[in-house]
């Protein structure tokens, strides 16, 4: 029996054995390909049409309608626009030797004008603050403002009724703890946690109502649809975690099982709490199922670990669904030859697809570099 999209994909996420494994590119930001990656692929493939960007400061893509169709994605995407009101966020062109932005949050982005591949971090609007007085004198952004919230009815109606794909509601802002390190800087939110508490719980507190007053909304938009929830914070790096498991148990994860708690309540249908969260954060996975995360994106097989899927299958494969965790995108996806990507992602395959829990899609952003013929190697593999 052949599925559709959205009972291939439901299927999964119940931790049953759908037809064949389910497939993402593009449903989300971290899933998605960077736009010279999809314009050297569209271009290898044949396939016609523009390529559009979807996300300035990460510079992915929109996956247009003819390379989902031609790759045959499961998945589709429901999420807000740009809000009528932009608080501080305007584009600033070229400056020097940097394209730069600020976003809505005031936070500043830069990327070179040689060599640039994407924006990053150079401005924090919160970096001078130490008081609860200095967090709510911000210009906060206004998570109800209505424009955001135009056409998602009738998108998600679309995808499940016509498309008959489930699909990802997303996020207004990036996350949660990783974004309060943007607002204040690194070095400063980390010295915080330690010296200054009350400034810590001060902006968590302050995400933590922006974010839930859009979710109930964008929740209230989507009907009963069975829908994923997509959530993100990035907790690891390399070889561990960015700060001990205990102190992100003392002050970030109460704020994600708040959260996820709400979303769960707030949903007319079943949500699925979608959780990106990158590095080596094996360590992470109990506090993460007790707080109600369903799904872990990306699984980066290549960090402390994280690298034997098989044991995760074992240890968590009834709790969770890994969405990613396909092959190694540090080393094999952009530099290996094309049989050292279809070994590798048969790997992955093998240990995660059985009895279900298994999504697959690229651990994180295909990057620009990235071959073509390693992307098609990776993909008909699947």
């Amino acid at each position: 029996m052949e599925y559709t999209s959205f009972e291939r994909v439901l299927s999964a996420l119940q931790h049953k054995e759908p037809d064949r494994v389910p497939f993402d590119l593009g449903a989300t930001a971290v899933t998605a390909i960077n736009i010279n990656a999809l314009r050297n692929l569209k271009h290898y493939l044949g396939i016609p049409g523009e390529v559009t960007l979807w996300e300035k400061i990460t510079q992915v893509a929109v996956t247009d309608e003819e390379t989902a169709t031609r790759l045959r994605t499961d998945v589709g995407r429901v999420g807000p626009n740009p809000p009528a009101n932009p608080n501080y966020a305007r584009d600033l062109g070229l400056d020097g030797n940097h394209y730069r932005l600020i976003d809505e949050w005031g936070i500043g982005w830069q990327m070179p004008v040689n060599g640039g591949h994407y924006y990053d971090l150079y401005l924090h609007p919160l970096a001078k603050a130490e008081t609860v007085e200095d967090v709510e004198a911000l210009s906060w952004p206004d998570p109800l403002d209505p424009a955001r919230f135009v056409g998602m009815q009738a998108s998600a109606h679309k995808i499940v009724q016509e498309e008959k794909k489930l699909f990802i509601l997303e996020r207004m802002s990036s996350v949660m703890w990783e974004h309060a390190m943007w607002m204040t800087g690194y070095e400063k939110f980390f010295t915080s946690m330690v010296n200054n508490k009350k400034l810590v719980h001060a902006i968590m507190s302050k995400i933590l109502e922006i974010k839930m007053a859009y979710w109930e909304k964008a929740l209230s938009m989507v009907s009963d649809y069975p829908v994923v929830v997509s959530e993100a914070d990035d907790l690891g790096q390399q070889n561990g975690l960015l700060i001990s498991l205990r102190m992100y148990k003392e002050l970030i994860w109460p704020y994600h099982k708040q959260l996820f708690e709400f979303v769960k309540q707030k949903a007319k249908g079943k949500a699925y709490i979608f959780f990106h969260n990158d590095g080596a954060i094996y360590e992470t996975i109990p506090l993460l199922i007790e707080a109600g995360v369903d799904i872990l994106n990306p699984w980066q097989v290549n960090c402390k670990g994280m690298e034997d899927t098989a044991k995760f299958k074992r240890e968590y494969g009834k709790d969770l669904t890994i969405w990613g965790g396909s092959c190694d995108t540090q080393r094999v996806l952009p530099f290996g030859t094309p049989q050292e990507v279809k070994d590798e992602t048969r790997r992955r395959i093998e240990d995660l697809a059985p009895g279900g829990g298994f999504i697959f899609a690229p651990i994180h952003v295909i990057q620009g570099h990235v071959p073509p013929e390693n992307i098609v190697a990776w993909w008909e593999t699947l």
